[in-house]
């Protein structure tokens, strides 16, 4: 008798995962896989089916954990999650500790603390990639936090199965539903701690989980979850798409000196156009993370609306000013 269907899924999404890793690896050894594993039901899955699957390939597997230091006892809860990882067969087993800041809300400055923390482990140990533990419905409410951001299509396309610096980050489990890899942790008898940060009201993050979603569903059915994890897709795909064009637009709309000709812009379609812009910007030094779509809506204007307007400032000290048809942007 196979393992249960559950089992099987997570294990088969690891291995698909495993396979990539192997095929892109140059380095003639064997790849290092660490599972970034925070001790709840979605991660002891990934560790259990990564444990699991590399026995069977010329994989290394091994798996961190990062204590946040936001509780009490989060210490003591990280070497346990460490030592439950290590019992599953997983080497190196370690837990690390970070000091979380403030910038840009909670949940974001632990996330931030968190990648820095799997960057810097993933380079001592030599890890050729770090796998995920997100979900379906993990991609679902990223969709809908990035619908209520209202920042265009590329925060509607969610998480990537693949990311950071030089594919780094996998996620296995994003075709997966969260029950499905929850019913594998049972069906293995997996010890899991739920993060009470996960069920609490002061986290949009949790509201979401908890309340909006089990709402949507009510009003909409139970395809609303698979319906946003696919509108991820299509957007990413339309997002990739608009990123190539703009790449490829942005020498076609500059002088022999480089500069951004107003009429050619003027003649891009506006999604491409901003897209242009955007990058023009950032490559003046503004920060990518603080600029915002109404930035990018103000520049546009002087394209779009001109009607003499002065200088418009920008984060990190940029200014872009319309000059004899040009865009000008620079450093303050």
């Amino acid at each position: 008798m196979g393992p249960h269907p559950a089992v099987a899924a997570i294990r088969l999404a690891v291995r698909r995962v495993l396979h990539d890793v192997i095929t892109d690896d140059t380095t003639g050894t064997e790849p290092l896989v660490l599972v970034a594993c925070s001790g709840g039901a979605d991660s002891m899955a990934l560790a259990s089916a990564l444990a699991f699957e590399a026995r069977k390939l010329p994989v290394r597997a091994g798996g961190i954990t990062v204590d946040h230091g936001l509780q009490d006892g989060s210490d003591t809860r990280a070497a346990e999650v460490a030592g439950r990882m290590t019992a599953l067969g997983l080497t190196p087993a370690e837990a690390v500790a970070v000091t979380v800041g403030r910038e840009g809300g909670p949940e974001a400055a632990a996330r931030d603390a968190r990648y820095t923390a799997l960057d810097a482990a993933a380079a001592r140990h030599g890890a050729t990639a770090i796998l995920l533990g997100h979900t379906r419905d993990d991609q679902a409410e990223t969709v809908l936090l990035g619908l209520a951001r209202g920042s265009g299509i590329r925060s509607l396309s969610g998480m990537a199965a693949v990311s950071g610096t030089s594919g780094r980050y996998r996620r296995p489990f994003l075709q997966l539903d969260r029950q499905t890899v929850r019913k594998a942790c049972i069906a293995q008898e997996l010890a899991v701690w739920d993060d009470p940060h996960n069920s609490d009201p002061a986290y949009t993050r949790s509201r979401l989980r908890h309340e909006g979603l089990p709402a949507l569903e009510k009003a909409l059915g139970k395809g609303v979850v698979e319906a946003l994890a696919r509108t991820a897709q299509l957007s990413r795909d339309d997002a990739d798409a608009l990123d190539t064009w703009a790449a490829d637009a942005e020498t076609a709309v500059r002088d022999e000196a480089g500069t951004l000709e107003c009429a050619k812009l003027f003649g891009l379609p506006p999604a491409v156009r901003r897209r242009v812009l955007r990058r023009a910007v950032i490559a003046e030094g503004a920060p990518a993370g603080s600029l915002f779509a109404r930035h990018i809506e103000e520049v546009d204007r002087l394209i779009t609306g001109w009607r003499g307007q002065g200088a418009i400032n920008l984060p990190g000290r940029v200014e872009a000013r319309r000059q004899g048809g040009r865009l000008v942007i620079r450093q303050g």
